[in-house]
C-alpha cells in the first residue's frame, strides 16, 4: 500500500511539473501504451523451471507458443555486459547484443532466420512480459558448446556463459525444454484435454447415422464357440446373450481411442434406443478405424480356445489406453 502511495505522489509531482501540451502528449502516449499491451497475445499458462539453483519464468500463449522470460533466459545464461554499450553500439538487451556477436552469429543462427530469434511480447494478467521462443534456449547452449569445442571464446565472459551452457544443456538432457515448460506451467494437462477433444471429434458423429451391418458374422460364431453355446442359435438366429454387450464395449469400443466408449453412450443416449452405437462413428475416420480393428479382432477370437485366453491376447495386443502392456518372459 506504501508503495502504492508513494507512486501516486510521484505521479502527481510529475503531472504538477508538466505544461498542458506535456500532460496532454503523456496521456496519450500512455494511452497508446495501455492499447498496444491489450493487442499483446495473452499467456494462459505460466509458471517456472527449475534446474539446479536456475530459475527461469516461463509461459504458454492462448496458441500453444512456449515462452520464456528474456530477463530468465539472460541470468541464466550469466549476461553481463563486459563494457557498457557505448554510443555507437547497437541499442536493445543484452540478450539482442549477446545474439549479435559476430565471432558466434555464425554457430548460434546456422541458417534459420533471424525471426527465428526475435523477442516475443505477451502480456500475462495486467503485465507485459518480454521474452524469447522456449526453444532457442538450448540452441544457443549447443553454439556455446560448439563454439568452446573449437577454441573461439576469446573472452572470459564467453567462457562463464559456456560454463552455464553446459550446466543447462545437462538439465535438458534430463527432460526437453517443451516438456518443463509444460509441467511447469500446469499446460500439460488442458493440452491432453485439448487432445483427447481433437481425437473425439474425429470419432462421434454429430448426427445418428443409417444402421449398416458392421460386424461380420464371424465374430459372432466365434464368441459362441469359446463360450461353449450352440450357433446359430436353434430357432432364434439374431439372438445374441446379453453379455456379449459388455465384451463388444470391453473389446471394441473400450480398445479403439481413450474415453470413446462413454461419449459414444453419451451419444446414443440422445436418440433412439434401438440405435447401436457404432451408428454414433464418423463415416470418414471412426468407422473405418471400427472395421478394422475387427478384422484384428476376429482373428484374435480364431486363435483362442477360451474366453481366459482370448482375454489375455485382446489385452496384450489391443491394451486399454493408460494400461500397462503385459509382457510374458
Amino acid at each position: 500500500m506504501n508503495g502504492f502511495i508513494g507512486k501516486a505522489k510521484g505521479a502527481a509531482a510529475r503531472n504538477a511539473s508538466m505544461t498542458p501540451e506535456e500532460r496532454k502528449a503523456h496521456a496519450q502516449k500512455m494511452a497508446h501504451a495501455r492499447k498496444e499491451k491489450a493487442l499483446l497475445p495473452v499467456a494462459t499458462h505460466t509458471g517456472v523451471i527449475t534446474i539446479g539453483t536456475l530459475e527461469i519464468p516461463c509461459y504458454v500463449t492462448k496458441d500453444g507458443a512456449r515462452v520464456l522470460s528474456g530477463r530468465g533466459m539472460q541470468e541464466a545464461l550469466r549476461l553481463v555486459d563486459e563494457e557498457p554499450p557505448s554510443s555507437g553500439q547497437k541499442s536493445g538487451s543484452r540478450m539482442d547484443r549477446f545474439l549479435g556477436t559476430k565471432s558466434l552469429k555464425s554457430l548460434i543462427y546456422k541458417g534459420r532466420e533471424a525471426d527465428h530469434f526475435k523477442p516475443i511480447k505477451l502480456r500475462f494478467q495486467s503485465q507485459a512480459i518480454n521474452g524469447f521462443r522456449a526453444e532457442i534456449l538450448p540452441e544457443i547452449c549447443e553454439a556455446m558448446l560448439e563454439a568452446r569445442d573449437l577454441g573461439m571464446l576469446d573472452t572470459p565472459r564467453k567462457q562463464i556463459i559456456a560454463k552455464q551452457c553446459d550446466i543447462l544443456m545437462r538439465g535438458f538432457a534430463r527432460v526437453g525444454i517443451i516438456a518443463l515448460v509444460d509441467e511447469a506451467t500446469g499446460y500439460q494437462k488442458d493440452r491432453a484435454r485439448d487432445a483427447l477433444a481433437k481425437i473425439l471429434e474425429a470419432y462421434v458423429a454429430k448426427e445418428l447415422r443409417p444402421w449398416v451391418n458392421t460386424f461380420p458374422t464371424e465374430y459372432y460364431e466365434h464368441l459362441f464357440r469359446i463360450y461353449e453355446i450352440p450357433f446359430p442359435p436353434e430357432g432364434k438366429p439374431q439372438w445374441r446373450p446379453q453379455f456379449f454387450g459388455t465384451i463388444t464395449n470391453d473389446v471394441i469400443y473400450d480398445r479403439l481411442a481413450p474415453e470413446l466408449l462413454p461419449e459414444l453412450k453419451k451419444a446414443a443416449s440422445k436418440a433412439e434406443k434401438k440405435a447401436k452405437l457404432h451408428q454414433w462413428l464418423t463415416s470418414e475416420f471412426g468407422h473405418p478405424k471400427l472395421r478394422e480393428h475387427l478384422v484384428s479382432i476376429v482373428t484374435l477370437l480364431k486363435l483362442s480356445h477360451s474366453p481366459e485366453e482370448f482375454k489375455s491376447l485382446v489385452d496384450r495386443v489391443h491394451p486399454r489406453f493408460g494400461d500397462t502392456i503385459l509382457l510374458d518372459f
